[in-house]
């Protein structure tokens, strides 16, 4: 069975989609644009403020599901380009205290909106 997550906390779906999953004990928050939830418009600025948004994102919705970002076990981070990588991982250290999760970062050929990083996670309830 498996169970929607949504708030308004975080951007809407712009695409037939939720914002996360929750299955058994997982949820899986689909990828997070650098969208302002309040204007629905990308935040200004580079990488690094784009970054910081993606993770208000996130945050906004494990807070849906009762959870935070220490219930995170893999992340996947996509880029418009590995040149960006550096001021992302510094934005990126500074969201989890502990064991950092498994991760994967790529380059893409596009990310939405013009986006710069797009980033997904998934979370474990149980820890």
């Amino acid at each position: 069975m498996k169970k929607s997550i949504a708030t308004q906390e975080a951007p809407a779906a712009i695409g037939p989609y939720s914002q996360a999953v929750e299955t058994n004990d997982l949820v899986f928050v689909s990828g997070q644009l650098p969208i302002d939830p309040s204007t629905g418009s990308m935040v200004p600025g580079e990488i690094k403020e784009q970054t910081e948004q993606v993770f208000k994102n996130i945050k906004a919705i494990l807070a849906e599901a009762g959870l935070t970002m220490d219930h995170i076990v893999k992340t996947t981070v996509f880029l418009a380009d590995m040149s960006l990588f550096n001021e992302m991982n510094a934005v990126y250290a500074t969201q989890f205290t502990g064991t950092f999760p498994a991760r994967s970062a790529v380059a893409v050929k596009a990310i939405p909106k013009q986006a710069l990083v797009e980033i997904e996670v998934i979370a474990a309830k149980h820890l």
